[in-house]
């Protein structure tokens, strides 16, 4: 029987190059099992965490922080303060700057918003952005826009995004960022496919994109991640986790914001 193969492990390269790994996991508000949760993101061993449906209500911060203290990282933005999604980071990120955006409002309709950041690990430079994307075709597909718009403007060369979709890679909005961005599990498949299993058919509707230069080592559920038990993916949350092991270029000598 084959082994699936283990994803590297994050590292600076020589040439100040470096390999992380970001993980992007919709956590349905925490509402189901915390310790099952922190223990499926410590095993992933992640430099960086893109979440969605953080916790955005009463004491909202101390549950984030409790997360993040208990998975071995800290808080890099977003919650409430982005309606929902978040990012979590290893102490190897040296962060830049954040900034938490708030997408127009739908009357009716669940307010939306991305998580951002500029990190650098060694000499690569990073942006980050978190997104969960709307439940509303047409809605989603400005917001898929407005995430290609949001990562031309962050002033860096190379950039990772990643959420929850709302729809699976045949989708127009899904087509939308993988015309722009790398796909990072078409391009490097790792793991399982479907991040959605709770009812049928099974589908892929959360991704982790990059920008043109990253390399992608492998992308995908992370079910053979030495550490990660089929009891704990169920039981920390209604969605599959992404996993990725990407190889982020060297910036400019000297480069910073």
């Amino acid at each position: 029987m084959a082994t699936t193969p283990l994803l590297p492990d994050s590292r600076t390269e020589p040439d100040g190059s470096a390999v992380i790994r970001v993980l992007s996991y919709n956590i349905r508000s925490m509402r189901d099992d915390t310790g099952a949760l922190a223990r499926v993101i410590t095993a992933c061993a992640p430099d960086l965490v893109l979440l969605q449906e953080a916790p955005r209500l009463f004491r909202w911060r101390k549950k984030l922080a409790r997360l993040a203290a208990g998975s071995g990282l800290v808080i890099l933005s977003g919650g409430a303060t982005a309606a929902g999604p978040a990012l979590l980071c290893s102490l190897r990120a040296t962060v830049e700057r954040t900034e938490d955006v708030l997408l127009p409002l739908t009357p009716g309709l669940h307010r939306r918003g991305f998580a951002t950041a500029v990190v650098r690990f060694g000499g690569a430079r990073l942006g980050v952005l978190s997104c969960h994307l709307s439940l509303q075709k047409d809605e989603r597909y400005e917001q898929g826009g407005m995430l290609l718009d949001r990562l031309a403007g962050m002033g860096v060369e190379h950039a990772v995004a990643g959420g929850d979709l709302n729809e699976p890679p045949d989708g127009r909005t899904f087509r939308r960022l993988a015309e722009g961005l790398t796909d990072c599990r078409a391009a490097a498949p790792w793991g399982g496919e479907h991040t959605w299993t709770r009812t049928a058919p099974p589908r892929r509707i959360d991704a982790l994109f990059a920008t043109k230069g990253i390399e992608v080592l492998g992308c995908g559920v992370p079910h053979d991640q030495p550490g990660v038990t089929g009891a704990d993916l169920r039981a920390a949350t209604d969605h599959l986790p992404v996993l990725a092991a990407l190889r982020v270029p060297a910036g400019p000598a000297g480069a910073c914001a």
